[in-house]
């Protein structure tokens, strides 16, 4: 086990813990005392999230979460001087993680805090994926008629990337059935039509000028993956 081969005062954790220390309860009670309301559903607790970065790493180590929520696993590796990679693709990221991350760098004394003496300070970056097919995604879920769509799928026709398996020009050809039908069915069959892999602009395609990734973008991106030039 990790904590056996990397810990001079290691022990054995149990696998199953029911104390109300690590419930949800606990966590939700935090997000409303931070918020001053209900903002997540089922937010897990820091003293669950500190046992386990205290078992499996230590300060200085990189704690990853590619599901982060309501930003616990960030929150409580800040707390306890570790790195950390935090991924959401949800749009409530900025509402309540980010938000939440500036809170404790502020030194909000919920959670974790009293139990560390957490006084706050240091820093995170937040940065977002570059977006390219989830462009159209988002443009289709905003239009009002037939007409937009029909607008959009003219530039998707010109720039989008789509499923190998659509045969585009059998589409156009049933283009008159598809402006009968409701409009909540015309934005669905426009979505289905898109490659969901290619919502962002893959890292392999950084310098692909059809991206029109600017020198900024290049320049974060190159320093995130540590990219030497």
């Amino acid at each position: 086990m990790i904590i056996e081969k990397y810990r001079d005062n290691s022990r054995l954790a149990r696998s199953v813990w029911w104390d109300k220390e690590v419930n949800s309860e606990r966590g939700t009670v935090h997000l409303r005392e931070l918020f001053g309301n209900k903002v997540f559903n089922f937010p897990k607790p820091e003293t669950l999230l500190s046992r386990i970065i205290q078992i499996s790493t230590i300060e200085g180590d990189i704690v990853m979460d590619y599901h982060l929520g309501s930003g616990t696993t960030a929150t409580t590796a800040h707390k306890m001087q570790r790195q950390y990679i935090g991924i959401e693709q949800m749009g409530y990221i900025e509402d309540v993680a980010v938000e939440r991350l500036k809170k404790v760098i502020d030194g909000e004394q919920g959670g974790l805090s009293q139990q560390i003496n957490w006084q706050g300070g240091g820093s995170f970056i937040y940065l977002e994926l570059k977006k390219y097919n989830q462009t159209f995604i988002e443009q289709i879920e905003e239009a009002k008629d037939s007409k937009a769509l029909l607008q959009i799928w003219d530039q998707m026709k010109a720039k989008a990337f789509f499923k190998y398996s659509i045969n585009l020009q059998e589409f156009e050809g049933d283009l008159e059935a598809f402006k009968q039908f409701e409009i909540d069915k015309q934005r669905k069959l426009l979505c289905e039509l898109l490659d969901k892999n290619q919502l962002y602009v893959n890292l392999s395609s950084l310098n692909d000028a059809d991206f029109a990734c600017t020198e900024e973008e290049k320049k974060v991106t190159q320093d995130f993956y540590q990219i030497k030039k």
